[in-house]
């Protein structure tokens, strides 16, 4: 009797199991993924509030020296952007934001670079 032919049923299970995961990774917030800001910036960073192809850090320097912050758009499908460049001294506040192609997957995580 011959043994019943089991590479099929293991690839099967392989791609259920990478369309499982695309699908989890997709439907992850843009804040699931907090990255760590700058030391002497207090942030809150999201997405617009009727587009959620674009980002935006608001940022305050709460550090006794001038800083310079982006907001870094991590976008799924389409490759990542970066937005405008703000220079703070102490005590002030400012934003960039930054916006993500409309044919990729949206933004999947925002971060605040120095």
């Amino acid at each position: 009797m011959k043994k019943p032919h089991r590479q099929g049923a293991v690839r099967a299970s392989a791609r259920a199991i990478a369309v499982l995961g695309l699908s989890a990774a997709l439907a992850s917030p843009a804040s699931a993924a907090p990255a760590a800001t700058p030391p002497g910036l207090s942030c809150d960073t999201g997405k617009h509030a009727v587009d959620d192809y674009t980002g935006y850090a608001l940022c305050r320097n709460n550090g006794t020296a001038t800083q310079t912050f982006w907001v870094h758009l991590v976008c799924g499908w389409s490759p990542d952007v970066d937005g405008n460049h703000v220079t703070l001294r102490p005590g002030e506040s400012g934003q960039s934001t930054a916006h993500c192609a409309g044919l990729g997957s949206g933004i999947g995580e925002i971060h605040v670079r120095p």
